[in-house]
């Protein structure tokens, strides 16, 4: 163990030496904007993705209504303009309006509403598919707000936003699955050594902690684990831009989901790919076509 620590140690510092010199920039081009405005208890969210297209406002709507349930695993659901889990109105909006490209609610009510006033929009803009709340007054008090409602809502928003632009066109070259399974072992076995060093007797709980923070942070971070540098690949949204912490986090939840099925479950449920590291030299480049060929 202890020999296979000492060389899982020195291959991830050389590896991480000569990946942490890049700029993450180069690897992600354009990234997911958020914004958070508070003026007189009033908040403005907005998220946005890369679109190819630009989609209707009715299918902007439809699209909506149709991910509330699907995104929160049946807990959440539309009934007329309101968001209900179960038998209480979290929020109640007024009628939509649609445009040719754009759909807007207002904010009539609801748990989660101090107050009525505020709007709710999606819409496609120069390229941009955009998500915004305007003029929203939370019940929670701010602080409390920040910590526990707008990162959840952040993180819908984020997967709604990718799923509504799809993984076409693809941001990359798909990584052979064969390496993506060679790449999980080299994780594997780095976060089992790990678990090992920390611990006198490997734990489950110790692992599970270890492999969550590990990939988490890699994944937001650069995509890249350390088997994702290895095999030369990395992890990114459909849109090519850097994974999101609780994105990161929902595709580790469903990870061991797609090793048991022998699928990418955790890119569908996150809307994330695994693409072919852009940093690769010309002759990486050439040398990884050729045995993709063979």
């Amino acid at each position: 163990m202890t020999v296979v620590g000492e060389i899982v140690e020195r291959t991830l510092w050389s590896a991480l030496d000569s990946h942490l010199r890049r700029e993450l920039d180069s690897c992600h081009p354009k990234q997911d904007m958020t914004v958070l405005k508070v003026a007189d208890g009033k908040i403005s969210v907005e998220d946005s993705v890369d679109v190819p297209r630009a989609a209707s406002g009715r299918e902007l709507r439809d699209r909506y209504v149709e991910d509330v349930p699907a995104l929160t695993f049946g807990l959440l659901h539309m009934r007329g303009s309101s968001v209900r889990l179960g038998p209480f109105e979290m929020l109640r909006f007024g009628a939509a309006k649609v445009t040719p490209h754009a759909v807007e609610w207002p904010i009539e009510g609801g748990l989660l509403a101090r107050a009525s006033g505020g709007t709710f929009r999606i819409d496609a803009r120069s390229g941009r598919l955009v998500a915004s709340v305007e003029g929203y007054r939370p019940r929670l008090p701010l602080p409390l707000y920040r910590l526990t409602q707008l990162p959840i809502h952040h993180l819908f928003m984020r997967i709604h936003l990718l799923r509504v632009r799809g993984a076409e066109p693809a941001r990359g070259v798909p990584a052979p699955m064969q390496n993506r399974w060679r790449a999980g072992m080299v994780d594997l076995a780095l976060c089992v050594t790990l678990t090992g060093a920390i611990s006198r007797r490997p734990r489950f709980r110790a692992l599970l902690g270890i492999a969550a923070a590990y990939h988490v942070a890699c994944w937001s971070i650069s995509g890249r684990t350390l088997g994702g540098i290895v095999l030369r690949q990395r992890v990114v949204s459909v849109d090519g831009s850097r994974l999101r912490v609780g994105q990161s986090f929902v595709r580790f939840l469903a990870l061991p989901f797609g090793w048991i099925r022998g699928r990418p479950i955790q890119d569908k449920a996150s809307e994330t790919t695994v693409v072919r590291d852009s940093s690769l030299s010309p002759q990486g480049e050439r040398a990884g076509e050729r045995g993709m060929e063979d």
